[in-house]
Formats: structure tokens, sequence, C-alpha cells
């Protein structure tokens, strides 16, 4: 979750996945797990899963949806994934390198530089593979990009409009590949992903994501957004840490997730047994149905792309 205050440990999500085959197995309970490891972090809920041979076989949850509301968490529940969604986002754009749609070398110029005139040479050669391994030069969240996500614009634009007007307040800029490794992580980055997946497509990123990865991996708590109904908490919620150094709960409205632009980076929720079923297709290696991609897509998909360097106190995604 993008906020302009600070994040505090809220729920925590754990899925782990085996990819060894073996027989089907009863879910087995992990709550007297994960208990402790909740109570030692000081987190208002936790939910863990593990697969193995593409099914789950232990799940478990402890703690509250909620601090204020006495209502215990479940391994049914949905649960905000964060930027684990840029895995699905990953997967849409090679889904449509397999259709010849979009190549890994594409460009955002050669992709987006008729919507987005303009665009300065070194963005406009930045590379679809780049901004998936987080090393095309465009840096983590700076002032000026906070600035575009948390804009009045939403009120008067569709989502994948604003996401192409991000990228012409931004594309003066020019990218920059720090020495020694060229990873920066980019929210802004996939955010750009998104939108060349919207323009080769002609469709926005918010059906794609439901037509080709939650349909047919039957993710039916898979969502977009703050996970809790409003006016209910019927799932876990996002904590966020005031100014005066106390928890609340963030449940519902603008305020309970990232702006909705920002799908491609990570506004994805669903349940932890959804998202270990997800985590076990995706170590399948694509020899487990259904076939999204080929083995082989998936295998470059997942391979190793950059190495950072050793840094004390790194920040979140590195």
């Amino acid at each position: 979750m993008l906020s302009r205050s600070s994040i505090a440990a809220a729920t925590l999500l754990v899925g782990s996945c085996m990819s060894s085959a073996g027989p089907a197995m009863a879910i087995d309970n992990m709550d007297a797990l994960l208990a402790p490891v909740r109570a030692e972090f000081e987190m208002p809920g936790i939910v863990g899963a593990v697969a193995k041979g593409g099914k789950v076989v232990a799940a478990g949850a402890a703690g509250v949806r909620a601090l204020g509301y006495d209502i215990p968490a479940t391994v049914e529940d949905r649960a905000h994934i964060g930027s684990d969604g840029k895995a699905m986002t990953a997967l849409i754009a090679a889904t449509l390198v397999e259709q010849g749609k979009l190549r890994w070398d594409s460009t955002v110029g050669e992709v987006l530089g008729k919507r987005v005139p303009g665009m300065n040479p070194t963005l406009a050669a930045v590379r679809l593979e780049q901004l998936l391994s987080h090393s095309s030069g465009i840096p983590s969240d700076t002032p000026e990009m906070m600035d575009i996500y948390f804009n009045a614009n939403a009120f008067d634009n569709n989502l994948s409009d604003l996401r192409l007007m991000a990228l012409d307040a931004w594309k003066n800029n020019t990218p920059v590949v720090p020495q020694g490794s060229p990873f920066q992580y980019s929210n802004f980055g996939y955010m750009i992903v998104g939108s060349m997946i919207e323009e080769v497509t002609g469709r926005p990123w918010e059906m794609l994501i439901r037509e080709i990865v939650f349909d047919p991996l039957g993710l039916k708590t898979a969502g977009l957004g703050a996970p809790l109904t409003p006016g209910r908490i019927d799932a876990m919620a996002g904590h966020m840490q005031s100014e005066d150094g106390k928890v609340v709960a963030r449940l519902w409205g603008a305020g309970a997730d990232a702006p909705p632009m920002l799908g491609p980076v990570g506004l994805v929720h669903m349940s932890i047994l959804d998202f270990a079923r997800w985590g076990a297709w995706v170590t399948g290696g694509g020899h487990r149905g259904p076939a999204l991609v080929k083995p082989e897509t998936l295998a470059y998909l997942t391979a190793e792309k950059v190495q950072t360097p050793t840094r004390p106190n790194p920040p979140p995604g590195t």
C-alpha cells in the first residue's frame, strides 16, 4: 500500500510452496504455529498456507481481521497481497509476448510513443524486460511520482487514461541506471507495463487480470482494491501508523488502498488459500494446468535477471 504517511506492520500474508509431487492431503491446521509469530511481531492478524505438489496441504490464521474489532481472522478471508500482484502483471505481459503482441525488448516509445508524444529519449528506449526486472533506471517512488499518483484527476478519468496521464506527467525525466547494479524497485515502471499491455490489447488491465489469471486459476476470492466490503469487517484490513504512533485499521474508502490507477503495481487481494494456489501454479513451472503460458516462457519470466549488492538496512523491495 502506498501512502503519504508511514506504514505500520499490519496483517501479514505468508505463503509457502513446495513443487515436489505427492498424494493429495487433508489441509492441516497451522493456527497454533502462527499464533506466536503474530504475538512476537505485534500484528493484528496473520494467515499462512503451504502447498505441495500443486495442492494446499496446510493453512492457518491467528489474530483479528482489524484492530478494534473482535472478529477472528480466517484462512478464507481476503487479504491484500500488495506487490505480489506484479508477478501477475508480468504473466499477462508474457502471454502477450507469446501472442506476438509484445516482445521482451519492446520499448516504451515503440508501444506508447503516439499516445505520449515528446517522451525523453532515454525513457522511450526502456525495454519491457527492464521494466519487469526493475532495471530500467526508473527510480523508486519520488516525491514527484507521489504527487502524480495522489492527484484529483481520478474523479474525471478512466484508469487506463490516468496511467497514460501519469506517464505524460513524468515523460521529461531521464531514467538513470545506478552503478554496480541496475536494480531500483519501481512501482512507476510496472504502471507503465500496464499501459503497454492496454495499448496492444485495446482492453483495460483490470479486465485482463481477471480473464488471464484469476478465472483460469479458479481464484474465486481474488479482486482489486481494498479487500473489505464497505460497511462490513469481512476481510483482513490494512493498518496504518498515525503521526502519534497509534496503529489504526484502514477499513474502507480511498485511504484503504493505493490509488486505483496503480492496479498493475499492486492492488490485488485474495485469500491465503487462493494465494497458495497461485504460488503452486508458478512453482509447477508451467507443467501443471491450466496452460497459461509455455513452460519455457514461465522459465524465462522467473529466471534471475539482476543482482543487488549487499546493503545495510535495505528498504522494502530489495
